[in-house]
């Protein structure tokens, strides 16, 4: 089964999703978009009211700064997978219930898998939560964390610029930053692709930190 088949039916069930009562308030489910091989992934919180319009994430406010940013890390929201924790949205924009964000976890849990992306980028607590349960924000953002195979970096959510211009700055560092870490994957997975090459050209079981070091 290709991925655009599975990422279909995972959207159609999204779309008609009623695991939890916000299937009655909101006018459409936004499951997410971009492309299905992206290497990178943001994870905000919850719709909006122009997302809920739209069906579509990131497309108010907070949503023209992401673009924003995204361009001030060498980045366009084409190349670029973008969802939310919850895929309805919350009335009148409250902070989502921890009933709501169960409904939604397996969801995002597909996603992941299905997109596969090698840095996750998490925006607002209730999306770092998943990864950095009992951590602040304003402790945490920006620093980078390997778990389970994958980069994970919490940063504010861009609506939070909004509100506290003190805040964009500090939102804007951290983006421009997304490069450096990519970067640093991708030589991570060269050296070690070099060194696998190098074992088995070898014979040896597995390179030796030394080898390792050969192709850094």
């Amino acid at each position: 089964m290709s991925r655009e088949t599975v990422a279909d039916s995972l959207y159609a069930r999204v779309r008609e999703c009623d695991l939890c009562p916000l299937a009655r308030t909101r006018t459409h489910a936004v499951p997410g978009e971009g492309p299905l091989t992206a290497e990178v992934m943001f994870i905000g919180e919850a719709p909006g009211m122009n997302e809920d319009r739209q069906g579509r994430p990131f497309v108010g406010q907070a949503g023209q700064l992401l673009n924003e940013l995204l361009a001030s890390a060498g980045l366009t929201r084409e190349g670029v997978y973008i969802c939310n924790v919850l895929k309805c949205r919350p009335p009148n924009n409250r902070d989502p219930l921890p009933g709501e964000i169960d409904a939604c976890r397996d969801y995002l849990d597909e996603q992941i898998a299905l997109i596969d992306p090698r840095l996750i980028v998490t925006l607002g607590r209730f999306s770092m939560a998943r990864w950095f349960p009992g951590q602040s924000i304003s402790r945490i953002h920006g620093k980078v964390r390997e778990i389970d195979g994958r980069m994970v970096v919490p940063m504010y959510h861009p609506a939070a610029a909004l509100h506290q211009q003190s805040l964009r700055e500090t939102i804007i560092h951290d983006f421009e930053a997304l490069p450096a870490i990519l970067e640093h994957w991708r030589a991570e997975r060269a050296s070690a692709a070099a060194a696998e090459a190098f074992a088995s050209a070898t014979g040896t079981i597995g390179a030796t930190s030394s080898q390792m070091r050969l192709f850094e």
